[in-house]
């Protein structure tokens, strides 16, 4: 082809990217969204993260004027989610998912990590933090952390407690074993609520969770015995702290929500206005009061600047802990 040609032409390609790159988004032009949304949530039904995502999505559908479906995907430690955002989702706002600690650590767990968290997602809104401890039956013989290990040093390797999913809650308790020098054994769940359900059952000794069990503790159904927090749960003035029952383990974690990378920016703007609003909707807030959740907010740069700080926290506490997949 002439050389005049082949210059006609990737002009003409540049002047039709440049026209698309003029053009105006979605957002820019009022027509977002259109359709419903996705948010994927990586647990089962009826936990605590599950209930206020829920809660969540329903007031920022009400400030989106759609509706934001959640859709649960429990499995693979809570990252089953941002695998799918980061391998098949259009980065067109209509697929969003809640991004719990295991989408950091799982990377640095693996020879072959299937995403990166600096690269594969857009940062949105930072939502809330957990609340959780170890809960056990009522009729256990257990009252407190420190009964708790004496039992465990008594008996190394008999206990056997749950998490919702492996290289979750476990990798608070796998810090409390080492400074307490003792065995136990975790037992990884798809959720809070079938841990929870395998406690009450008794195929396991306690439950390492996150505040799914809040409710049931206040009922009598289980016994709480301590929290992984800095400062006792506003609910459970009389449960200590694993610092205040003399074990340096702190277990705090938050979470929000993200898209696919190359989402536009744009769009990020309209979905993190309506989240936030809808974080501090007295709804919302009355549901993760059930739950002693924190509201943890940050905006679309300061989450992105956390994510990425995480990001290199998680990579040393596997280096540390000698987490591995299996």
């Amino acid at each position: 082809m002439p050389q005049a040609s082949i210059s006609r032409r990737r002009a003409i390609l540049l002047a039709g990217g440049a026209s698309l790159l003029a053009r105006p988004s979605l957002a820019q032009q009022g027509r977002y969204p259109d359709r419903p949304i996705r948010m994927l949530v990586p647990w089962t039904p009826g936990g605590a993260t599950d209930i206020q995502m829920r809660s969540v999505c329903d007031q920022a559908s009400r400030r989106l004027g759609q509706t934001v479906v959640v859709e649960n995907r429990p499995g693979a430690s809570g990252t089953l989610g941002a695998l799918y955002m980061a391998k098949e989702a259009r980065p067109d706002g209509y697929t969003l998912g809640q991004m719990p600690n295991g989408v950091f650590r799982m990377p640095a767990m693996v020879d072959r990590p299937q995403w990166d968290p600096t690269r594969d997602f857009s940062w949105i809104i930072r939502l809330v933090g957990y609340m959780g401890g170890v809960v056990v039956r009522p009729d256990a013989p257990w009252h407190s952390m420190q009964d708790l290990v004496a039992y465990a040093r008594a008996n190394p390797g008999k206990l056997s407690y749950g998490t919702p999913g492996a290289n979750t809650t476990d990798v608070q308790m796998t810090r409390f074993a080492r400074l307490a020098g003792i065995e136990w054994v975790a037992v990884p769940f798809r959720g809070a609520a079938p841990n929870l359900q395998a406690l009450l059952s008794g195929d396991i000794h306690f439950s390492a969770e996150t505040s799914a069990w809040a409710d049931m503790a206040l009922e009598g159904r289980v016994r709480p015995l301590g929290v992984w927090m800095s400062e006792r749960a506003a609910r459970f003035p009389n449960v200590p702290t694993f610092r205040e029952a003399g074990f340096d383990v702190l277990g705090e974690s938050t979470y929000g929500i993200a898209g696919p990378r190359s989402m536009d920016p744009a769009v990020v703007r309209v979905l993190h206005d309506a989240f936030r609003e809808a974080l501090y909707d007295p709804a919302h807030l009355a549901t993760i009061a059930r739950f002693d959740m924190p509201v943890r907010y940050l905006n679309t740069e300061d989450y992105a600047t956390a994510a990425m700080m995480q990001n290199e926290e998680e990579k040393r506490t596997v280096r540390e802990l000698g987490l591995r997949a299996s």
